[in-house]
């Protein structure tokens, strides 16, 4: 429950983007009665509709969540808070000059700022993140930790890159194939880490519990 809740931003961007893809005409005149006066020369092409229309609606759901959390009086962790500044920055962006590289940005931003926050947590303040997150779940030895906040490190950082190859190299030009990516292939990727990190975990944890 909780992975759909904290993907419910990334479900309605795609949702929102395919059906204004398909229905470009629709999501134009649906984009400039919305976002006509916000948008710098209050004129946008049709084919930028799809995509202005899904960053408006992820901006609108990522508010969401955290009013939602507010309203139970559930803790708000400091990522959720990092994603909303991103995405208000970069999602107002691309909206305001109608340019999608902005939206395209994002994710990578949103990345590096995890690695540097790990970085400069772990090696700055000698506070390892990844195991006060994941501590309670699992028990592991101090040496392991060190390398499970490494991982991520590299992994945030590497996985940032990876966005951008994709968005301005790979698929230049074609945001539908980005935006596919985006939320299949970059899942996926996440889904494999943490896959093959259980896996390598899982031999310490038998040895400590030996």
């Amino acid at each position: 429950m909780k992975l759909l809740f904290d993907l419910f931003p990334v479900i309605l961007f795609f949702a929102v983007y395919k059906i204004g893809n398909g229905n470009q005409e629709a999501a134009h005149a649906l984009a400039m009665q919305y976002m006509g006066g916000i948008i710098s020369g209050g004129q946008l092409a049709p084919a930028q509709s799809p995509i202005m229309l899904a960053t408006a609606v992820a901006i609108v759901a990522t508010v969401l969540q955290i009013l939602y959390l507010r309203a139970r009086k559930r803790p708000i962790d400091g990522a959720l808070w990092l994603s909303l500044g991103v995405i208000v920055v970069m999602g107002g962006a691309t909206i305001y000059f109608h340019d999608e590289n902005f939206i395209k940005w994002k994710p990578t931003i949103l990345y590096w700022a995890f690695a540097a926050a790990l970085v400069i947590a772990q090696f700055g303040f000698r506070q390892n993140l990844m195991r006060k997150l994941m501590e309670k779940q699992i028990r592991l030895p101090d040496a392991v930790w060190a390398r499970v906040g490494i991982a991520w490190m590299a992994f945030f950082a590497v996985i940032g890159v990876l966005n951008l190859v994709m968005a301005f190299v790979v698929f230049k030009g074609d945001t539908s194939a980005w935006v596919n990516f985006k939320v299949f292939g970059i899942t996926g990727i996440f889904f494999v880490f943490f896959l093959v990190q259980a896996m390598m975990l899982s031999k310490h944890m038998q040895e400590e519990d030996a």
